[in-house]
């Protein structure tokens, strides 16, 4: 009996590790999953959100859809906020570039053309409405060319411009010929000379900054050689140009070149443009043609088309005298060799200028002991910064043909190849490493994003913007010919990635979300918001923030937030007061993670001068 009870004792002590073992094993793999997910740091809202069922589900009820006039799902929360709409006199209201507080500032330089942003105490808490008769603008390719004229109901440019083809009034429609000041036979055709001259059509060129735009038609058509323009023109007499740009399709924002530094980084640019853009380019010490310099890659191209261009040959026509011109065209000349720009063509009334590649090949102003070079801490920090007469310095290079600030692979392969920001260290923070991580990272988010919202990349959202942008990683994952992103870099951000996301050939644009951004109402079709509440805690007014995403929202428009699940909450809330249908739904990984997503979508409704029209 002995030998019996010792096998039994050793069976049980056997059976008890086992247990045991997969006990332990158990416990580290939830511990895993615990501490991955993020549960425990502050996650029990997110717990309570998962085990309230459908809410955070796929989204199946929200309809991102275009109706036009029908209000769909409107929800009723009596808890919250009920914000009322304008005056219908705000329809096209730009609360930075108002006219009427314009008007109050000196017009010497521009600078009442810059921004002026309301003070606290005038700043409106109602939403925009949109004008009577308001449609969802027509898709990509056939808005380059028609805009509903009820969402821009203005003639003056179709009298003013009419012998020029820029746009042309018939029925209920603007039709834009694709004409322009210096191109009046088309774009495309404008742009057919341009290219004989600048590599265009093989990705070099991809960037390219359009000054004083008009209705932005070399953007509208540089966009199907693959170039995306930054097109900017001041809110002036030219009433609506910015926003006819926007409502074709076309990325553009009110600007001027004024007294204030560009909100662009350095060197974003392959190709600057100016096309009787009025510029006054060879006055105040060439300081705006500097600030070009600035924002222009090196071996960029910069054009000038229009006066004082050939002006012995074209004279006449302009009504100014020879001398004048010939004073002009000379001092554009003299700053242009002091940047070391190199004169490539000069034709009827084009000039394109090529900046050189490194300050080795610019041995001429290395020995000029007078000129002025910018600080190199300074050529990204322009934020309300006072544009100088200075000259931005180039990148250090270590061979007379290595280009300044790197070299960049021709578009497309730039969008994912390491920017050389990145690759030199130049973001503190940044390795190629992150980099890369940050890429697929975003590729996986953008994939969840299409399961929930189906029409992401059909050509129903054409203008995106995305609010707090990154390394860019949610507008390469968007990529596609159908739509463009604006790529914002708040100004409080913890790093300066604006750069880098122009090296990767995409726009984009510093801003402070405090303020409103410049553009029209109604200029885009979905707003991207990652982590923008938690960045702006306790910086300004949330709900300031919501109404701007309002103002700048289509009817009809989405809205993607990604951010900490107590965050969405309090944004699920307001913005319940704001005519917005909205859904949580789960982080990719599951419900245990603390990010969540809120998708909302903007609800039809027009001006009513008598009472709040719900269509």
């Amino acid at each position: 009996m002995a030998p019996k009870t010792k096998s039994t004792d050793g069976r049980t002590r056997s059976s008890v590790q086992i247990f045991v073992v997969v006990g332990l094993c158990c416990f580290f793999y939830i511990l895993g999953a615990w501490q991955r997910s993020g549960f425990g740091k502050g996650d029990s809202i997110a717990v309570a959100i998962t085990k309230s069922g459908a809410e955070c589900d796929i989204v199946s009820n929200l309809s991102f859809e275009t109706h036009h006039g029908d209000e769909a799902g409107v929800g009723d929360d009596s808890k919250a906020k009920s914000f009322e709409p304008c005056d219908p006199t705000y329809t096209d209201y730009t609360p930075c570039q108002d006219q009427r507080r314009a008007m109050t500032f000196p017009r010497e330089n521009m600078n009442y053309r810059e921004r002026h942003c309301p003070p606290e105490e005038e700043k409106l808490h109602c939403m925009i409405p949109a004008p009577n008769g308001y449609v969802t603008p027509f898709p990509w390719p056939k808005s380059r060319d028609y805009v509903p004229y009820a969402n821009a109901p203005y003639k003056a440019l179709t009298v003013e411009k009419a012998i020029q083809n820029w746009i042309q009034y018939e029925g209920n429609v603007f039709r834009f010929p694709g004409g322009g000041t210096q191109f009046p036979q088309g774009a495309d055709k404008y742009i057919d000379q341009l290219a004989s001259v600048i590599p265009i059509e093989n990705g070099t060129v991809r960037t390219a900054l359009d000054t004083g735009c008009g209705v932005a038609s070399l953007g509208a058509y540089l966009w199907s050689r693959n170039v995306i323009a930054m097109s900017f023109a001041p809110r002036d007499s030219h009433e609506a140009q910015v926003q006819f740009a926007l409502e074709r399709g076309v990325p553009a924002v009110i600007g001027v070149l004024g007294t204030i530094k560009m909100p662009y980084a350095s060197r974003s640019f392959d190709m600057a443009h100016c096309s009787r853009c009025l510029i006054p380019w060879g006055s105040n010490d060439g300081i705006y043609l500097k600030e070009v310099d600035r924002v222009l890659r090196p071996g960029g191209y910069w054009i000038l088309s229009g006066p004082p261009i050939n002006w012995k040959i074209n004279y006449k026509a302009w009504g100014r005298t020879k001398e004048d011109l010939e004073d002009e065209q000379s001092k554009i000349e003299d700053v242009a060799k002091l940047l070391c720009w190199e004169k490539k063509y000069e034709k009827d009334e084009i000039a394109i200028w090529q900046k050189r590649i490194n300050s080795d090949s610019c041995q001429s102003r290395q020995d000029n002991s007078g000129v002025n070079f910018c600080k190199v801490s300074d050529v990204d920090d322009v934020w309300y910064k006072k544009m100088q007469a200075c000259i931005t310095p180039y990148p250090d290079v270590n061979s007379p043909d290595e280009v300044a600030g790197g070299e960049l692979k021709p578009f497309p392969e730039r969008l994912y190849a390491v920017p050389p920001r990145i690759a030199s260290g130049s973001i503190p923070g940044i390795s190629v490493e992150t980099y890369q991580e940050d890429n697929n990272q975003w590729k996986k988010h953008v994939h969840a994003y299409k399961k929930i919202n189906k029409l992401l990349d059909t050509g129903r959202y054409r203008n995106i913007m995305d609010m707090n942008a990154g390394l860019g990683g949610f507008a390469a994952a968007i990529e596609n010919p159908k739509l463009w992103t604006m790529n914002v870099v708040p100004t409080i951000a913890e790093k300066d990635t604006l750069g880098a996301i122009a090296q990767r050939g995409l726009i984009g644009i510093y801003h402070d979300w405090c303020e409103a951004f410049s553009t029209y109402p109604r200029t885009y079709d979905l707003i991207h918001a990652n982590r923008v509440f938690s960045l702006y805690k306790d910086k300004c007014n949330i709900e300031d923030i919501l109404l701007e995403m309002d103002r700048i929202l289509r009817p009809e428009g989405a809205v993607i937030f990604r951010d900490e699940v107590n965050v969405l909450i309090k944004l699920r809330k307001i913005v319940s007061g704001m005519r917005w249908d909205t859904k949580m739904v789960d982080h990719e990984d599951g419900p245990l993670v603390s990010e969540k997503i809120l998708v909302a979508v903007k609800r039809y409704w027009v001006a009513d001068r008598n009472s709040t029209s719900s269509q």
